[in-house]
């Protein structure tokens, strides 16, 4: 199933606490429906001593936000766009901004 964010993307929080942040995109779980992004949405995770955390504490990590509350940045314009998909002649899919009709990757690969 093709989203419109996959794994490397530099995406902008839309929505929630994190409103108008940036980060890379570093896991997609797409049957929750959820993406995992470097610096948004921290918490504070309270550990016990144990052999892996000898010293115990409190460590800050990331946790998944919603698919529907990033938008890929578009590589021409440095701004959120939309984004679309689009059949080349060889029969390659790639995914494009809306914005500037950049390419953001291909998805598929032209048949053999």
């Amino acid at each position: 199933m093709a989203r419109h964010v996959r794994k490397g993307d530099v995406v902008r929080v839309i929505a929630g606490d994190d409103k108008g942040k940036t980060g890379e995109v570093l896991r997609v779980d797409a049957r929750a429906g959820k993406v995992l992004v470097q610096g948004v949405n921290r918490v504070y995770r309270h550990l016990r001593p144990s052999r892996r955390h000898p010293q115990g504490g409190r460590i800050q990590k990331e946790m998944p936000i919603d698919i529907s509350n990033v938008l890929p940045m578009d590589p021409k314009t440095e701004r959120p766009t939309r984004v679309g998909f689009r059949v080349n002649a060889d029969g390659s899919r790639e995914r494009i901004a809306k914005k500037s009709g950049q390419s953001l990757g291909v998805v598929k690969k032209a048949p053999e």
